[in-house]
Formats: structure tokens, sequence, C-alpha cells
């Protein structure tokens, strides 16, 4: 990702970028078929909401059962602007496949 100087200071227009870091526990036999479900439901639905930047599945060297998805926004304000029946009919159409991610938020500082 390219950013300008103030980008990399975490300013996008005046406003913080945010970093959302959800961490979900998935059965290393069922994980490609989850991330599959992932990018079709909560991907493609992120990349339509407004301040949305990027978004990056992690998995751990050492730790098949976890994966981790970083999120980028501009802000905290336009990543919290997401109507929670929006959030909701995502989940639902998840489907089996949803799980509930424990989650840190962190605010970008400086990028090197």
């Amino acid at each position: 990702m390219n950013l300008t100087p103030a980008e990399r200071a975490g300013e996008r227009g005046g406003a913080t970028m945010v970093i959302e870091f959800l961490t979900f526990r998935i059965d290393p036999d069922d994980r490609a078929e989850w991330l599959s479900h992932e990018e079709h439901h909560w991907s493609r639905f992120l990349e339509q909401q407004d301040g949305f930047v990027s978004k990056q599945m992690w998995a751990p060297v050492d730790d098949p059962t976890t994966v981790h998805a970083v999120i980028w926004w501009e802000s905290e304000d336009h990543w919290k602007s997401i109507p929670r029946d929006e959030l909701d009919a995502v989940a639902a159409a998840m489907g089996p496949h949803e799980r509930e991610p424990t989650m840190t938020a962190y605010h970008v500082i400086r990028e090197c």
C-alpha cells in the first residue's frame, strides 16, 4: 500500500486511520471453505463501505487454527457508521460458517 506522508502518520483528511484486527478460530480442515465464504460475504460487503481502505487475511506460521482479518479504515467514524442491521444481514448470510471473532482496534500512528 503506497501512502502519502500524512497517511503514513495515520491521518487522512484530518481523521486518524484505524485498523480493525479480528481473530478467528477455524478448524484447519474447514479453513479453505470458511475463507471462501468469508470472502464472498464479508469482503465483498466491506469493499462497498465508505472509508474502507483494504483487508488482509493472515494465518500464523505456527498456529493452523487461527486466522486474522486485518481491515484498514480511513477513520473510526467510517468504520462505526455501518448500520447494525446490515452487519447482521451479512452474518446471517454466512450461515453455519459465521464465527464470532475477538477484536482489537488500532490507530495507525506512523508507517516507516
